[in-house]
């Protein structure tokens, strides 16, 4: 992610802009991706971290998981990486897991709170 502080040339504006188009693209197909144990899905869940693009193609994508134990760790990362490789632009993906920051209920967005409160599930 560029600083406001750096100064910036009109094509890396233009880059940066496609980036954000591309990133945009991919949450929104990442919506469709849900952690079994939790019927909301990734992104509002907060999982999404970050992520960085190659000029390839290439997209590096951190996430977490609710838990360090999740059972099903593995096919949730399978299933974020073919999701975001349908996005026009976008050539192969690296998921990475992280733990840093721990995730926490802060992180859920309002829309998944309003889903979980749906199901009886306070945050």
């Amino acid at each position: 992610m560029v600083e406001e502080s750096e100064p910036q040339t009109e094509s890396q504006n233009d880059v940066d802009g496609e980036y954000d188009e591309i990133q945009d693209e991919i949450l929104e197909e990442l919506e469709s991706v849900h952690d079994p144990e939790i019927p909301v899905n990734i992104v509002d869940l907060g999982l999404i971290y970050d992520m960085e693009f190659d000029d390839d193609g290439g997209v590096d994508i951190d996430m977490t998981l609710t838990s360090m134990g999740c059972p099903t760790a593995d096919s949730i990362m399978r299933e974020v990486e073919l999701t975001a490789e349908q996005v026009d632009g976008v050539e192969n993906v690296d998921v990475e897991l992280v733990w840093q920051p721990p995730w926490t209920p802060e992180k859920v967005s309002d829309e998944g709170r309003t889903q979980l409160n749906a199901m009886g599930v306070n945050i």
